[in-house]
């Protein structure tokens, strides 16, 4: 792959896969497309970084398509900061549009969290300027920066970012890599926007067809199977999706690793019987991906940039934004395939682990079966009701109060408001009556549960479809990753994350907050309680509390649910272990429970980090705001 930055860069001509991806032979970490060094800085005076976000070409697929880069590469240079230290970043912007960059999942002032028009003060890095960054680390990890200007992300702005203890690290390990996943698309990023929310199926090429039922009802062995084909068809017909839709971007896309494609030369070096330690980072915009070493165990050290208990896992599904550290202990001298595969099977990201260079990997496996979704998928399950939903908006609520539980409305039937055709969407009544912002089904045109391995779920993929002969089925298990494995596979679920230390351990929350994500596909809008994020309020936090945030997905996609500046606690059932994480994903049709302690003030972005989703809507402003301060009385918004 080669990426060209033109003169109103930096001038220069960068090849991926050949110089600056070139063999890794140091013992320590080496950021395979090169590191942002830092200028000398005086004595008790902060180091300084010097970024420049600038237009360019980019060609990894044989063709060239325009792109952006941060000095000169995609991914942009690795950060590597200290924690206790204080940096400086200075941002200079030469594109034709206001950029900005975000520091996902650092705790820092608001100031400069980089989220134009959300964080204090701060509206983006107009055209032609420079803007400083100074940011206080007070943490370590491997985390990520990106663009959080409309789809500069998917275009290349973006680049890892590793924070080393200011304490001897605990993890040992002789090798020290870091490997980031992406997916880039030769269309454009707004082009795909555009084309989804022209037909939410833009992307589907594996959509069912007459011949497929000629041939499912020839292989029917009874006519009670005969007709539960037809049956299923009508079914889905009825709520115009389709249960092949896995991805909202099923295809078109080309996976990277450290900005190199799959039969690209990234090679990792060992020697052994060493401990290599690998930096996992999905840096995708739209892409959940499967990460596998065949034949060879991984031990989770770190999620998030934060130390857990080690467990041995064979796979990890990791979101979108997520990252992990593991280690590995290759013993034989052979080369070892690390398979990033996306949940939709459309392709690999791939990096070689290898005791030294030009050997060659096993061939790509063939891809999993690619997960259909079945009626089975689609049961009800709306989670707990009443919470904070005694006033217009309930995540906005007054702390503390608990509305009545109420039931869910009539679900024979499909009697659920916002099921049928004409039910007005628009967000949660708060009234008691069970009424549910949400899926307009019966005016959907796809959509599916992103990467949901659905033969052994054994449970419900989005909520919402209220049939009545589904009303006795159990709520999926939130934490349950079917990735379509071997049986005997050890899949990373968020019940294996036992912090090391929790600084806030378990404890009551002062209040529960219902957040219900919410959509309409025909149309490509996603939401929050049935608002988008331009007619929705801020959610308002009091400062030092800690609230339960309650996420009901009725829809039929995985979201990977971030909040900036603070960590979220999934609920696990491990107490005063439950990990800290910066992004969780709440899979299709569940009810996650995730506890927040307020206690960084200012305005700080909520969303999915599904790039799509968050400019299709699914967005909130959340303000901490100190104690007895005055909240907004306004109501929520019509969705």
């Amino acid at each position: 792959m080669s990426l060209t930055v033109p003169p109103t860069g930096r001038g220069r001509r960068v090849f991926l896969g050949s110089a600056a991806t070139a063999l890794a032979t140091r013992l320590d970490i080496m950021a395979l497309t090169g590191t942002a060094a830092a200028q000398a800085a005086a004595p008790g005076q902060p180091r300084t970084f010097d970024l420049t976000i600038a237009p360019a070409s980019a060609n990894f697929t044989g063709r060239t398509r325009p792109a952006m880069a941060i000095n000169g590469t995609i991914p942009g240079p690795l950060l590597r900061f200290r924690e206790g230290e204080d940096v400086v970043v200075n941002v200079t912007n030469r594109l034709d549009e206001t950029t900005s960059l975000h520091w996902h999942g650092l705790i820092i002032p608001s100031a400069v969290d980089g989220v134009p028009g959300i964080s204090d003060g701060f509206w983006g890095i107009p055209a032609g300027t420079t803007f400083t960054y100074r940011l206080p680390i007070r943490q370590s990890g491997t985390y990520w920066y990106h663009a959080h200007s409309g789809t500069q992300e998917q275009s290349g702005v973006y680049g890892p970012l590793i924070i080393d203890p200011a304490r001897p690290d605990p993890i040992v390990a002789e090798r020290d890599y870091l490997v980031m996943f992406s997916d880039w698309t030769d269309e454009g990023p707004d082009r795909v926007l555009a084309n989804l929310k022209r037909d939410s199926s833009w992307y589907n090429f594996n959509q069912r067809t007459l011949v497929d039922l000629v041939r499912e009802l020839a292989g029917a062995p009874t006519a009670e199977r005969r007709e539960a084909i037809l049956q299923d068809r009508l079914d889905w017909g009825n709520m115009r999706m389709d249960p092949t839709d896995i991805e909202d971007v099923a295809s078109g896309y080309t996976f990277l690793a450290n900005g190199v494609p799959p039969g690209g030369d990234l090679t990792l070096l060992f020697r052994p019987g060493e401990r290599v330690r690998l930096r996992l980072i999905n840096g995708s915009a739209m892409t959940y991906q499967d990460v596998r070493i065949p034949g060879l165990p991984m031990t989770v050290v770190q999620a998030h940039g934060n130390p857990v208990r080690p467990v041995e896992v064979d796979e990890i599904r990791m979101a979108t934004a997520e990252t992990y550290d593991v280690v590995v202990q290759p013993r034989e001298a052979r080369a070892y395939s690390v398979l990033a595969e996306s949940t939709g099977r459309q392709g690999y990201a791939r990096a070689v682990l290898a005791p030294r260079g030009g050997m060659s990997p096993e061939p790509f496996p063939p891809h999993r079966p690619r997960p259909v979704l079945t009626m089975a998928d689609m049961n009800m399950n709306p989670g707990p009701t009443g919470l904070d939903r005694g006033t217009p908006c309930p995540e906005r609520d007054q702390p503390g109060q608990l509305a009545p539980m109420s039931a869910m409305g009539d679900m024979g039937g499909g009697g659920m408001a916002g099921m049928g055709a004409g039910a007005a969407p628009g967000g949660a009544r708060g009234d008691g009556t069970g009424v549910m912002p949400g899926m307009d089904h019966g005016a959907m045109g796809g959509g599916a549960a992103s990467g949901a391995g659905h033969g052994a779920m054994g449970g419900g993929a989005a909520s919402g479809a209220g049939h009545g002969a589904m009303g006795g089925m159990a709520p999926r298990d939130p934490f349950a990753v079917d990735t379509g494995a071997p049986p005997g596979t050890r899949v990373l679920s968020y019940r294996n994350l036992r912090a090391l230390s929790n600084r806030y351990g378990a404890a009551r929350p002062n209040r529960t907050i219902e957040v219900r994500l919410t959509g309409n596909m025909q149309r490509y809008i996603w939401s929050m309680n049935g608002a988008m994020f331009w007619n929705a309020q801020p959610i308002v936090l009091e400062y030092g509390n800690r609230v339960r945030i309650r996420f009901i997905n009725e829809t039929m996609m995985n979201h990977a649910m971030h909040l900036h500046g603070l960590w979220m606690i999934p609920q696990v059932g491990n107490g005063d272990e439950d990990p800290l994480l910066h992004t969780v994903n709440v899979q299709p049709g569940t009810t996650l429970d995730v506890d927040v302690v307020a206690d960084a003030e200012g305005g700080w972005a909520f969303h999915c980090h599904l790039l799509y989703h968050m400019e299709a809507g699914m967005m909130r402003k959340v303000e901490v705001r100190p104690a007895g301060a005055r909240r907004l009385a306004a109501a929520c918004p019509r969705g």
